[in-house]
């Protein structure tokens, strides 16, 4: 399958004492922690160029986050995170991630930037430093 539009990837992932603000030190309640979401929209963004037919070199990087978190998730709800690519532009990817709860609320929506890279050029960069 190549590189196109459309896309997608889902996974569902229940929220743990892990996963939560207090544990993550973004906050002190315990309910899912922003960074968690984010974390596992950048999963759903990676599993959806699963399929794609990439050179063996080729990567891709985290770029721009635009995400909303809009309803707190308690330990032990499930949360389903789905991306779906929506634009190519070159080596550039943007991924459209919606975030839902059992109930199908959307608890949090944006938009995730990633870059196509070779991976050991890109190693080499952070080597030189």
């Amino acid at each position: 399958m190549a590189l196109e539009v459309g896309l997608q990837a889902a996974l569902v992932h229940e929220i743990s004492e892990d996963d939560t603000s207090t544990a993550m030190g973004s906050g002190d309640v315990d309910v899912v922690a922003t960074p968690r979401l984010i974390a596992l929209a950048e999963a759903a963004c990676v599993a959806a160029l699963g399929d794609a037919d990439l050179a063996k070199a080729t990567t891709t990087v985290g770029t721009r986050i635009e995400f909303d978190h809009v309803i707190p998730l308690p330990v032990g709800d499930a949360v389903l995170v789905s991306a779906r690519l929506v634009e190519v532009d070159g080596r550039a990817l943007r991924f459209e991630v919606v975030a839902t709860d059992d109930g199908d609320r959307v608890i949090g929506r944006g938009f995730f930037g990633r870059m196509l890279v070779d991976r050991s050029r890109f190693l080499a960069r952070t080597q030189d430093r």
